[in-house]
């Protein structure tokens, strides 16, 4: 396979203030990713996209080509209840997705903005309990804080530099939250003794670590089984699918693979993996292949490319850790040039998806999810799309050669 060159870098799975991330503002995202030499950068984003017209704006102006998508979760599908792990290991049947190429992200129409608000509105519900809760558990360990729903919004959105209704809370911005609290009312040799009675047991992060004390707020209090855990309202997966595509996106499978230890059942092995996206009428799949070994980041790409599905890489940047923008896998072993002229297939197939709906014009597939029948073969569709985000790509960076 030829891929559409030139290849340039990208990333087509960056969660992007006001969501939680490594970044402080969507500029600073894309500034960072154009100081790397990214050229291409895709969003992923929970639950309101206010703020990605600035990062439009922000690609333009540095000469990046900037793809439009989402992430769900909690999605659970009721006939993988029974045990089966998809790609939230400690989480049987709940699973992550993605859509890719929204061509209109902040115009959505009704029926797509009403399903966004009823997200928002349950997820603020559970958010603002399970703040509470960890609240109550500091008091009980000694120490008063004033950390609420509210207050954690008004930080996050004076950091992201956005209004207030764009900023939906996660798990990660609570124990932001808490261990900012704590790290200002408590001196870091007291810390460990607080966090004893706190958790219950030894903390297992440096008392001055500020990104795995957060982890450990997170995973000690909030996680099923912990006593600040507040269950997630399910939001059926065909019902998150149908979302997806009256967004007029591309649905987009997030694989974990040797991620999770074991592999999760829904993704072992990688040909049962195909013919479940298939069935689900997913003709996409992407991996964040920091979590994987190259030799089976490879297996998986090779066995989605050749079964048609195309492929997508980013790496989140979901934590405050600074990694490099250009995805690589564990230990930072580059991508296999094989993989990443599929990756860069993919996102060249997503690039001219988002055009053409900015168009009118037919994409990848249409809102049932039906691939666009003009073509003869998925290897002739396959290359058509590539081929013409490649050039779409070319000059939106100025990229000839």
């Amino acid at each position: 396979m030829a891929a559409p060159g030139p290849r340039l870098a990208f990333n087509t799975h960056l969660h992007v203030p006001p969501n939680f991330s490594a970044f402080t503002t969507v500029e600073d995202a894309v500034e960072t990713s154009a100081r790397e030499g990214v050229k291409v950068i895709g969003t992923s984003n929970f639950h309101d996209f206010g703020v990605y017209d600035r990062f439009d704006a922000a690609a333009r102006q540095h000469g990046l080509k900037a793809l439009f998508g989402l992430e769900f979760i909690s999605v659970l599908d009721e006939e993988l209840r029974a045990g089966i792990t998809v790609n939230d290991p400690a989480n049987p049947g709940r699973a992550y997705i993605c859509g890719k190429g929204i061509p209109n992200p902040t115009m959505p129409d009704a029926a797509s903005q009403a399903f966004i608000d009823a997200a928002k509105v349950s997820n603020e519900a559970r958010t603002s309990q399970m703040v509470g809760m960890v609240r109550d558990l500091f008091a009980t360990a000694g120490l008063e804080v004033d950390v609420t729903y509210a207050s954690i919004v008004e930080t996050v959105a004076a950091r992201a530099e956005v209004p207030p209704t764009w900023v939906v809370l996660q798990e990660r911005h609570v124990a932001l939250g808490f261990q900012e609290a704590l790290f200002e009312a408590v001196p870091v040799d007291e810390r460990a003794s607080f966090l004893e009675r706190l958790y219950g047991q030894s903390a297992k992060a440096g008392a001055d670590d500020v990104v795995a004390t957060q982890g450990e707020l997170r995973s000690r209090l909030m996680k099923d089984g912990c006593p600040a855990f507040v269950p997630e309202t399910a939001v059926p997966f065909a019902d998150a699918v149908e979302f997806i595509r009256g967004l007029d996106a591309i649905v987009v499978y997030p694989t974990v693979a040797d991620g999770a230890d074991p592999i999760c059942g829904f993704e072992d092995p990688v040909e049962d993996l195909v013919e479940r996206l298939l069935g689900y009428r997913i003709y996409g799949a992407e991996l964040i292949p920091n979590r994987n070994e190259p030799e089976v980041l490879d297996a998986y790409v090779k066995a989605w490319r050749d079964a048609g599905i195309f492929v997508m890489v980013g790496t989140e940047h979901n934590t405050l850790d600074r990694i490099p923008v250009w995805p690589a896998c564990k230990r930072g072993i580059p991508l296999s040039e094989e993989s990443a002229d599929i990756a860069w297939e993919g996102t060249c197939i997503v690039a001219a998806h988002q055009h053409l709906l900015q168009s009118g014009k037919p994409g990848y597939v249409d809102r049932t999810g039906s691939l666009n029948p003009t073509f003869p073969d998925a290897e002739t569709r396959i290359r058509y799309f590539a081929e013409m985000g490649a050039e779409l790509i070319r000059e939106a960076t100025g990229v000839t050669s």
